[in-house]
């Protein structure tokens, strides 16, 4: 078993003990401290390379800009030597998802990534498992919880940096927001989810993107008081020659639509299928573990007979 962080690396074939793990890092330590199997030498590369295993969970950052890197490499090579991999990372699915899913089936593998769309809603799995047998025409989805929480905020009257304040302080809003209120990281989930449940190829330059930056606080509101309700809405549609129109934009929507009917910390999605009808989903996530549960979902899916593989 190993693990690694950004400062190291842990591995002891004999196992390590999840809880001196997780004492390390809410001590903001690392791994590498961990006596007699840490090492600031070997890095997460060097592990995923090496070590003797049958599941690799990666879980690095995002990193779109810088090619979704180390991610990618980490997953292609522990694809290339046979292993699972099971990631909440969707910079490498955005950036290679077919390489990826080839690479897989090529090595008998299987590649989960559940987590990297919406948090803890299996949304990946609604859509390949629960809807199989049936055309997905049309998605509509509000995958990222910032900008919900934000728009939320402005509709209550605050302004721009008081929205962005308190959203910071609630941990929701990142150093640097941009990445969500420009709208890439919806954008992105929508590649995944087009890709993976409507089986269409598509690529984050396929998406007509438009952030919620360009929004006042008062066009908020006033839709609210015209009883629509402000949302980031990734939408796709199937066309009849098999591609799709991918479009992230902030929708004012009617306000008993199942999406405007999302609270601040809530994400959905709605798939319309050929014969099973209009499915809707969606998730309370007021804290980060529904997230971070996925890759457990992930790992059980793998071993459970039955479990479907990924597309």
């Amino acid at each position: 078993v190993g693990a690694a962080d950004s400062r190291g690396t842990a591995y002891d074939p004999a196992g390590l003990d999840p809880a001196s793990i997780s004492g390390l890092k809410r001590a903001r330590g690392t791994v590498a401290d961990l006596p007699g199997v840490g090492s600031t030498d070997r890095t997460a590369a060097d592990l995923v390379a090496t070590a003797e295993a049958d599941v690799v969970c990666e879980a690095s950052p995002v990193n779109l800009r810088q090619g979704a890197e180390p991610g990618l490499t980490h997953i292609r090579t522990a694809l290339q030597r046979g292993l699972h991999v099971v990631t909440p990372n969707k910079g490498p699915l955005v950036l290679a998802y077919r390489e990826l899913h080839d690479l897989a089936a090529r090595h008998g593998v299987q590649l989960r990534f559940d987590g990297t769309v919406a948090g803890g809603l299996p949304a990946i799995y609604l859509g390949q498992r629960d809807l199989r047998g049936a055309t997905v025409t049309r998605i509509e989805a509000v995958p990222n919880l910032c900008t919900g929480y934000v728009l939320e905020l402005l509709g209550d009257g605050l302004s721009w940096e008081e929205a962005k304040a308190k959203a910071r302080a609630e941990g929701v809003l990142e150093a640097d927001p941009s990445f969500d209120l420009e709208g890439w990281d919806a954008a992105a989930k929508l590649v995944i989810l087009v890709n993976a449940v409507m089986d269409v190829p598509a690529r984050l330059e396929d998406v007509d993107r438009t952030g919620i930056t360009g929004l006042s606080g008062a066009d908020v509101v006033a839709a609210r008081k015209a009883g629509r309700v402000y949302k980031l809405v990734a939408t796709a549609e199937r066309r009849p020659d098999g591609g799709a129109d991918l479009r992230v934009a902030p929708t004012p929507l009617p306000a008993d639509h199942f999406l405007a009917r999302l609270g601040r910390k809530q994400m959905g999605v709605i798939y319309h299928t050929d014969i099973y009808g209009t499915i809707m989903a969606a998730i309370d996530e007021p804290t980060p573990m529904p997230s971070a549960a996925t890759m457990l979902r992930d790992i059980l899916d793998i071993y459970v007979p039955g479990a479907p593989p990924a597309r």
